[in-house]
């Protein structure tokens, strides 16, 4: 059940109630008998599971750009045509 907040009206006293969201708001300070307002209050909300924050998003994977050690492309061998390496144009 949800936790509401009043203030009274004359003497400024403020309080929390347990209610139903179906009951009634309250209309009089359990103190000095006056009118009371409810209040807008701060609540707990809670966003579960993934996707909420920056870091939960995904990444697109940009892999390293490293020569292979065993790579060529530089003595200009036959073998590797066609290797975006090899294409130093």
């Amino acid at each position: 059940m949800p936790t509401y907040e009043y203030r009274c009206n004359k003497c400024r006293e403020d309080f929390e109630v347990v209610q139903r969201i179906t009951e009634d708001p309250l209309k009089e300070c359990p103190k000095c008998g006056e009118p009371v307002e409810r209040l807008i209050a701060a609540t707990n909300f809670i966003l579960k599971g993934g996707g909420w924050y920056k870091s939960d998003y995904a990444q697109p994977e940009v892999p390293a750009r490293t020569e292979s050690p065993s790579c060529d492309a530089k003595k200009n061998k036959p073998s590797c045509q066609g290797c975006p390496a090899a294409n130093t144009d």
